[in-house]
C-alpha cells in the first residue's frame, strides 16, 4: 500500500483553507490546517507533513516569518500561496525558501501540480 503524502496548509480565510484541504483529499494527499503562525508552529513541532501550502498574510504574522521559523529546523518542500503575486512578493518568497509561489485564483492544476513535485522531492528526500 502507497503512503499518502501529507500536505499542511496554513490559512486563515475558513473558506479556502477547507476548499483547499477538500481539493487536495480527493486527489489522494492527507491534509491538516492551520490558520496562524501560532498554530503552524504548533503543529510543526509534533507533526511531519511532506509539503507546505502557506498564506503569505496571516492574522499573526506572514508566511515569510513562517518560513524562516519552520525551515530553521529542517528542510521544507513549500508553495507561497497568496492574493500578492507582485515581483517583491515573489523575491521575498524565493528569499525565504518558498520552491513555489502560486497566485490564489489560478488555475487550480497548476497548485496540484506544484505539490506533486514537491511531495515527490520530499519522498526522495528522506
Amino acid at each position: 500500500m502507497a503512503v499518502r503524502p501529507r500536505v499542511f496548509v496554513v490559512e486563515d480565510h475558513a473558506a479556502t483553507a477547507h476548499a483547499l484541504k477538500s481539493y487536495l483529499e480527493v486527489c489522494g494527499y492527507l491534509v491538516e490546517t492551520a490558520a496562524d503562525v501560532r498554530s503552524a508552529v504548533q503543529f510543526s513541532t509534533s507533526s511531519e507533513f511532506d509539503v507546505l501550502i502557506c498564506d503569505l498574510h496571516l492574522p499573526d504574522g506572514t508566511g515569510w516569518e513562517l518560513m524562516k521559523k519552520l525551515s530553521a529546523a529542517r528542510p521544507i518542500q513549500a508553495i507561497a500561496f497568496s492574493a500578492y503575486d507582485g515581483p517583491e512578493d515573489r523575491r521575498r518568497s524565493k528569499e525565504v525558501g518558498f520552491a513555489e509561489h502560486i497566485t490564489k485564483g489560478s488555475n487550480p492544476d497548476g497548485l496540484l501540480e506544484a505539490v506533486r513535485r514537491l511531495a515527490g522531492s520530499a519522498a526522495t528526500a528522506s
